[in-house]
């Protein structure tokens, strides 16, 4: 006889209990925005939920193209720095003969695995979803080339990096605008924790653990910098002084001597910071015999304006990259 409370786990240990198969990830809605972008609704199954993907989609779609997974910084797309609000990026990509994938979400999640799942953002995998999960479905909607690049800033000119070491031969060439490409000595340390910190009651321990334990250690692109090689690497810094985008007609100020002041001062420290490390990643890849394209400028801030300068400049050779 089978008490009814016991029917659960008698069928489970029977066999003949069948439990819902899990949801893979997928494309769960396809929004058309314009002629040249879209905007895809995803559902990760390593995160459990879903979140928007913005597509700037080539003029001539005849032949398959390549892609580029340009990312946002620290907001994640979730707030008003992102690249479509602060840049003319989807009017210069409108002539490249280009797939550009942005997805909007992971705000200070650095775009990589936590360890633990946390109060207010639960799992989070993002470098699951990036490396894993999304580029299958894009290459599925889309017609593409199957060659990869992928660019970042800020936060994510660390995550670039670490991003194209867990997935080696998915990208062909990685962009690293203004990122600190150390996480584990005492200045690149403090740079993650402020960044993660700084949203509402995120802990970095629940990011890496405890901060010079091995995790941190397995992110820290200056200490994985040999698994690097064979990638295109592409770095931009400038050195916190300022340079001509921190004038109030800079378009990216736009008369506004608060935004202007808060871009010299804070903007400055931030990026004196990320030069000193973009020049200790350099000197590391020397030191490995890996080849590196490493522009680091005399002046210039944390700032929308330069890293608009810097996907100009850098487009063209990984362009060249994912045509070869």
């Amino acid at each position: 006889m089978i008490v009814v409370g016991s029917v659960a786990s008698f069928l489970a240990t029977t066999g003949t209990a069948q439990s819902a198969p899990a949801k893979p990830s997928q494309i769960v809605k396809v929004v058309h925005d314009g002629p040249q972008q879209d905007t895809l609704t995803v559902y990760s199954a390593a995160m459990g939920k879903s979140f928007p993907v913005e597509v700037l989609t080539p003029r001539d779609r005849s032949t398959p193209s390549p892609v580029f997974y340009l990312l946002n910084g620290a907001g994640g797309g979730e707030d008003g720095a992102t690249w479509a609000a602060r840049t003319d990026y989807k009017k210069y990509f409108a002539d490249k003969k280009t797939f550009v994938v942005t997805p909007v979400g992971g705000a200070a999640s650095y775009y990589t695995d936590w360890i633990h799942d946390d109060p207010e953002l639960g799992r989070v995998k993002w470098q699951t979803f990036l490396t894993k999960e999304l580029p299958p479905l894009i290459d599925r909607h889309f017609s593409t080339t199957g060659r990869n690049a992928i660019g970042g800033i800020s936060m994510s000119g660390t995550s670039v990096l670490n991003l194209a070491i867990a997935a080696p031969k998915l990208y062909r060439a990685v962009g690293a605008f203004s990122g600190c490409a150390r996480t584990t000595d005492p200045l690149g340390e403090a740079y993650v924790r402020i960044v993660v910190e700084s949203f509402s009651t995120r802990k970095v321990s629940s990011m890496w653990g405890p901060p010079g334990g091995p995790v941190w250690r397995a992110n820290d692109p200056y200490l994985n910098a040999a698994k690097l090689r064979g990638t295109k690497i592409y770095m931009t810094s400038g050195n916190g002084l300022p340079g001509p985008h921190e004038t109030l007609q800079d378009p990216s100020v736009k008369g506004d001597a608060a935004w202007l002041a808060n871009q010299t001062l804070v903007g400055g420290v931030l990026e004196s910071a990320v030069g000193q490390c973009t020049g200790q990643m350099a000197r590391r890849l020397a030191d490995l015999h890996i080849p590196a394209d490493v522009s680091v400028r005399p002046n210039g801030t944390h700032s929308w304006g330069y890293w608009q300068d810097d996907l100009r400049r850098t487009w063209p050779k990984i362009a060249r990259d994912l045509a070869s």
